[in-house]
């Protein structure tokens, strides 16, 4: 599913990625750990083509990204802060979304708010979201059009107790359902339970534990 070949990437002078060379095969979960900083999220933007690396090449399905194409095909990420228009409800930011592809309608995203814990037919603005809510609607946004991959940067972020329960068993419904997933926890109970195989991210460089 994903192949990378002695990746690098530096900003300025600083040095995020060191040759990262590694493989990803197709449905199963890879977990990648490590400190804040250590560049996991820097490597999640990079396959998905939102960051250029300095070097190296990285395929995805066989195509490689930045050349065959810009960006991975099936692919649903959440990295970082979801970014939403602030003003707009929930189901109308993902309905913005999910114009430019136009490959599902407005019931699937329904079925997906209804299937994170949130409300479709709620106005609330998502400025007024509290963090968990902006989470789930990150979740959502990533898994709305049925994507081969999912890129999951600290998925349970600002989750509660029940919160962390159900995302746990989505993504266990999507492992199941043969998605290729790679996340990240600082939590090793969502590992030990999702994982199929582990990496850990130590100052730019990638080893299998």
């Amino acid at each position: 599913m994903i192949k990378v070949e002695n990746l690098k990437k530096t900003f300025r002078e600083e040095e995020i990625l060191k040759g990262i060379s590694c493989e990803f095969k197709k449905g199963e979960t890879h977990a990648v750990i490590g400190n804040n900083g250590s560049g996991k999220s820097v490597f999640f933007k990079c396959i998905c083509g939102f960051i250029k690396p300095t070097a190296g090449r990285i395929y995805v399905n066989g195509k490689e990204i930045g050349k065959d194409i810009d960006f991975p095909e099936s692919v649903g990420a959440i990295i970082e802060r979801p970014g939403f228009l602030q003003h707009l409800s929930g189901f109308k930011n993902l309905k913005l979304l999910a114009q430019i592809r136009c490959v599902i309608t407005e019931e699937r995203i329904k079925e997906c708010l209804i299937r994170v814990g949130l409300d479709p037919t709620s106005k609330k603005a998502v400025g007024k979201y509290s963090m968990g809510m902006k989470q789930r609607l990150g979740i959502v946004q990533a898994i709305m059009e049925d994507p081969d991959l999912l890129i999951l940067d600290e998925p349970f972020n600002g989750l509660d107790k029940e919160g962390v329960k159900e995302i746990r068993q989505l993504i266990e419904e999507l492992k199941e359902a043969g998605k290729t997933i790679m996340l990240t926890s600082h939590n090793s109970e969502d590992i030990t339970l999702l994982a199929d195989y582990v990496w850990e991210m130590d100052a730019g460089r990638l080893t299998r534990q």
